[in-house]
């Protein structure tokens, strides 16, 4: 063994019970306490952003391509799917998926409540996989197999369950829709299903059904859509993917980005973003702070050790060293437990939801988890690193102690 070694290993196990030993814990408790608040903290906003982006993109996507219609935002022009864009987007390595839909605005009646919606047509290409995460009650829609020959379409929709709640509707019931045009042309749908994305911009409005249901009521033949939704492989790459479709888009044909479609939401996640960065560096700074303190509290109580060992020949780099492995012997201690206590602390909430929220504020009813293994290694690596340079400020003053003064320190 390594003399600083020794000599460390040693003032560890002759510090119990000493003022010594109270300060060490302190140290150990502020960076398991910091390492454990960053790894909660990270998981936590991972997990907002990956469920609101979901959520968000399960009804907006990343990038939307319609026809410009003048006056009404929920009212689409026709889009044939034989166009430029069609032949452009399997070019692009970029885009992940891309589906056709449509949208219709309309007002749902029972016998005894009227509500306005936004029924929204999808195909057989639109993503059911992640909509079904939402789906509370009754079954994805049905199509028919000959919609695309014969213009036949499915009169099943799926309804949020806010509307269903006003409505007083269930899986099953049959329901009258009137579209927005004149004359006004109704038509029975049937409820297939009900889902809650806990958003108010889409559970307060919108319904999802059959694009030959809105092909129909729009008079469009089964050869034009309303919207091109397209999902790209990275989200950091979407202004590069819009870039490159704007410049092969027809006239009177427009791009819009989820990003500006919902700004204040993403802001939103900004704003979370710095807040969390803020805070953590606050953290770090009261662990570093805490960290200096304690082992110059140790230093002074060890300054006829120093002094001794000044005698006998050692030099100041090697006494340093002792003092700055102690120190570091209580960040390995304080990384354990840290990581411990806030992967334990994440295990709980991801599988028992421990902590409900409000979803009418965070969009969601229970703290998200998100378990990011590289960000949890880099919160530890950071830690190490940051520690062992502070930990090098204090035993600067070892090189000041003079023996002969060390030596009669408790004298």
């Amino acid at each position: 063994m390594q003399f600083p070694s020794f000599i460390a290993k040693r003032i560890r196990h002759n510090e119990a019970g000493s003022f010594s030993a109270t300060v060490s814990r302190i140290g150990t408790a502020s960076i398991a306490i910091g390492v454990t608040v960053g790894i909660i903290a990270f998981a936590v906003l991972f997990g907002f952003k990956q469920t609101i982006q979901q959520k968000i993109f399960l009804f907006g996507a990343h990038i939307n391509i319609s026809a410009f219609v003048m006056g009404n935002t929920y009212e689409e022009g026709p889009l044939n799917i034989n166009n430029p864009i069609a032949e452009e987007l399997p070019k692009i390595p970029e885009i992940a998926h891309w589906q056709m839909v449509a949208k219709k605005s309309g007002i749902l009646k029972t016998p005894d409540e009227i509500k306005g919606v936004i029924l929204k047509g999808v195909g057989k290409d639109y993503d059911w996989k992640t909509f079904e995460k939402n789906l509370v009650d009754g079954h994805l829609l049905t199509y028919k197999d000959s919609s695309s020959i014969n213009y036949g379409y499915s009169s099943e929709v799926i309804i949020s369950q806010k509307i269903a709640s006003q409505l007083r509707l269930k899986s099953g019931d049959d329901v009258i829709m009137y579209s927005l045009q004149n004359p006004p042309r109704p038509r029975k749908l049937t409820i297939a299903g009900i889902y809650n994305t806990q958003m108010e911009e889409f559970d307060d409005i919108l319904m999802i059904g059959d694009i030959g249901l809105v092909q129909r009521l729009n008079n469009w033949g089964p050869d034009s859509v309303g919207t091109y939704e397209i999902y790209v492989k990275d989200f950091e790459k979407l202004d590069e993917v819009s870039n490159r479709l704007r410049k092969i888009l027809p006239p009177a044909v427009y791009l819009q980005k989820v990003t500006t479609s919902f700004p204040q939401i993403f802001d939103w996640l900004i704003l979370l973003d710095r807040n969390t960065a803020v805070f953590l560096g606050l953290i770090l700074f009261v662990a570093c702070f805490n960290m200096i303190s304690i082992l110059l509290v140790m230093i002074m109580e060890r300054t006829p050790l120093i002094g001794l060992l000044k005698t006998l020949g050692s030099p100041n780099g090697q006494i340093r060293m002792v003092f700055f492995q102690v120190g570091l012997h209580m960040v390995r201690k304080g990384l354990l437990i840290g990581n411990a206590v806030g992967l334990l602390f994440c295990w709980l909430q991801h599988e028992f939801n421990l902590i409900r929220l409000d979803p009418v504020n965070y969009y969601m009813d229970t703290v998200p988890i998100v378990f990011d293994w590289p960000v949890f290694a880099l919160v530890n690596i950071v830690t190490i690193v940051v520690s062992a340079l502070i930990l090098l400020i204090p035993t600067l003053i070892i090189t000041r102690i003079q023996p002969i003064k060390a030596l009669l320190f408790k004298k």
